[in-house]
Formats: C-alpha cells, structure tokens, sequence
C-alpha cells in the first residue's frame, strides 16, 4: 500500500466522527438563529459545508507532509509482523484501508458520472431551443425581469418538456428552463412571479454555490451530515430569493400562489441547476403568508446537545491520542536499506515457494545481532536466503518512552514465482 492509499484511507475514516462533529455543531448554531434572517442561517449553513471539505483535506495535507505509512513493508514479497498476536489478528488494517479507498472511488466515480451526465444535458437543452408559441412574449418579460433586478447578462430563456418547474443554470451566461406546461397551463401572473424567484437566483450567483455543493455531496457521499447541511443550504436559498422576488413584485401573495400550483407538479430529483420548487413548498408558502416565530423544540435540543457532547468527547480522545507519543513503539525495517533476498541456486528451476517465518535481534542501534527461522517454508535453502538477505537490513530501534532498546521482531517473507 502507497502513503497516498493509507492516508486517503485513514481520511475518509477520521471524516465519519469529524462530519458528525461539524453536523452537530451547525445544528447549534442553526438552532439558536431559527428567528435570525435566512441569509444568516445560509452564510453559517455554507461555512459548514465548506468546513466539512476544508478538514478532511487538510488532514489528508497534514498525512502526506508528514510522510505517515502504513504499518506493513512496502518491499516487495516482505512482511513485517509487529508482535506474535499480528499473525492471528482477524482485522488487516491496511487491507480494510484499501477497500475502503476503492469502494469510495467507485462510488465517487459513479455521482461524478451522474452530475456530468446531467450537465451535458442542461448543456444540450440551452444550446439546442424548442420552439413554443409563447415563447417570445416571456423571453421579452425576461429581458425586463432582468433589469429590474440589475442583471447586465444576457438571460437565455429555454422551453423544455422534461420538468416540472422553471430551473435556473449558468453563471457567465445563465439560463431558464421552463416547462412546456407552465407556458401554456398556468396563469400569466403566477408564471412572472416563478421567473422572478428564478431572476433571484441568477442576481445573487446561486448556481455557483450550487454547484459546488454538488462537488461536495459527490466526494463525501458517506457522510449524512454532509447531505443534512447541503439541504439546509438549499432551504434557506429557496427563502431568501422568495424574499428577494416578493420584494421585486410587492405581492408576496402571488409568489404564494404560484408556489402552491406548483406543489402539485413536484419531483424529487438531484438538483444539479436551481430550481422553483426546491425546498419545503408548504414551509416556502408559510413564510411569505404568515411568518411565525419558530418555538424551540427541548427534546430535540437535549438529544442534540448530548451527540455534540459525545463528538466533542471523541474529537479530544483522537486528538489525544494521535498527539501523545507511544510508551513502546517496535522495531521497523528501513526498506532504503534492503535488498531483495536473492534466490538459492536451482530454486527457480525447481518452482519452490512458500513463506518463512523469521525473528530478528534487533539492537539499540537497529543493528541485527541474530537471527532465527520461527517458521519454515518448507525448504531450507529458502529460508537460509530469507534470513541471510533480510538481515542485512538496518532497523529503526524499538523504543519505550522514547529511548532505543534491543528488542525480538518478527518478520514474514514471502517466496513467490512472478
């Protein structure tokens, strides 16, 4: 296993208790502003998030400068076996390590492939228009939505038959997408007050974030605290450009409406562009009606607070013990210094293989003072050029708080035909 495996690996591991920390803390903070603007529940909410990115790579950052390696031989066909009870563990840290880089890779890939696959095709419908009778009329209330709301870009307006509610993409040249249906079966009024929700969006580089957020979810997919604060973005969003397109109208009331005709078109969908009917539609409505003061919910606190404390806990006892040095640390080959047991006369001809168990005496200077076969291969001449080769090696010293002793160290070799 490469530095680069082990430490993405231990990475995405410490990421599990350290999401959970960040997700706890953000429902804190959220908690004490539910009666604070939605801009400032979102700009904590995205501090959060890009938190939840920002500490994993640092520490990957952190592994790699500090040269962190796993706990086995990288030398080809050699093993090293850290005490007697490391042949008869059933848990193989580095195998675990390295299945669970492969699996979050594999699962990576695949969320890439989908956010790509739904960005061509976002690419495709804004490239390639569809005619519709309306679509002039709107196109030119779009032109007007945009100066009001101080766009200087161009908006494109795209008709579509694939969704169910206008979606807003771009950010150097933004585009919306409105269903066929909306065009020809909701009311003129309703539809200027989406589009203006949509223009909200574009005014304030919503797609951006968005986007992000989508890179974000794709990498640390095993996370559900990433996936509860990325909803909670897109919540607040949602709030902030009804606010924004109501202030722009002067009838929230029309908003409402066309909310509520929209409640009965929703789909559930990874939302790669932004759109008019993401959110709680209902919560959404309610705030532009009747904005309420929202209670606190005490049993939810409580449970909360106690994950938070019990995060904390695990944050400091990592912390702990990562930063307090081992009482007895064991002797470890350096592999800059060995070279590859060369094979016995006939050995080959003769296809022999198998492993030899070995154990060295390591001195307080890394030197080998002896050496003894625990376990035969089976073939002596094997394991007389397994001891003779390895124990020409020089050792890294076991220590105990911090001071060199001589030591046993047991070592595996593996003879094998390649």
């Amino acid at each position: 296993m490469n530095a680069l495996t082990y430490a993405l690996g231990m990475t995405l591991m410490h990421f599990l208790w350290q999401g959970l920390l960040l997700g706890c803390a953000t429902a804190v903070v959220l908690t004490l502003l539910r009666n604070s603007r939605a801009e400032y529940r979102y700009l904590a909410a995205c501090c959060a998030l890009l938190a939840c990115l920002g500490w994993p790579a640092f520490d990957l950052w952190q592994r790699l400068a500090s040269g962190a390696q796993p706990s086995s031989a990288s030398l080809p066909g050699l093993q090293a076996a850290y005490g007697a009870a490391r042949e008869q563990s059933w848990f193989d840290l580095r195998d675990a390590l390295r299945h669970v880089v492969s699996l979050w890779a594999l699962c990576a890939a695949v969320l890439a492939l989908r956010m790509l696959a739904g960005l061509l095709w976002i690419g495709r419908v804004s490239r390639h228009p569809h005619t519709h009778p309306g679509q002039q009329r709107w196109e030119a209330e779009l032109a007007q939505l945009a100066h009001r709301f101080g766009i200087n870009r161009a908006v494109r307006l795209r008709v579509t038959a694939r969704l169910a509610s206008p979606v807003t993409a771009g950010w150097w040249r933004p585009v919306v997408l409105v269903p066929a249906s909306l065009l020809s079966g909701m009311p003129p009024d309703l539809l200027h007050a989406l589009l203006a929700h949509e223009m909200a969006h574009i005014k304030r580089h919503d797609y951006v974030v968005n986007l992000l957020q989508n890179v974000i979810e794709t990498l640390l997919f095993y996370q559900p605290a990433v996936w509860w604060i990325s909803r909670r973005i897109r919540v607040e969003r949602e709030l902030i450009a009804d606010h924004l397109a109501a202030q722009q109208l002067g009838e929230p009331r029309r908003l409402a409406l066309a909310l509520s005709e929209l409640e009965k078109l929703r789909f559930a969908d990874q939302q790669l562009a932004l759109a008019a009917s993401g959110g709680d539609l209902v919560q959404r409505i309610q705030h532009l009606l009747r904005p309420a003061p929202q209670s606190l919910n005490w049993k939810a606190a409580c449970a909360m607070l106690a994950v938070a404390a019990a995060c904390v806990s695990i944050y400091a006892q990592a912390t702990v013990v990562e930063k307090r040095p081992r009482a007895i640390t064991a002797a470890r080959v350096d592999f800059r210094t060995c070279a590859k047991p060369a094979w016995p006369e006939g050995a080959i001809a003769a296809e022999r293989t198998g492993m030899v168990q070995l154990a060295f005496q390591i001195d307080a200077e890394g030197h080998v003072s002896n050496a003894k076969v625990d376990r035969s291969s089976g073939h002596i001449d094997l394991d007389e050029a397994a001891r003779i080769g390895i124990g020409k090696c020089q050792f890294k010293p076991a220590t105990r708080a911090g001071k060199p002793f001589a030591t046993w160290q047991k070592m595996q070799y593996v003879w094998t035909l390649e």
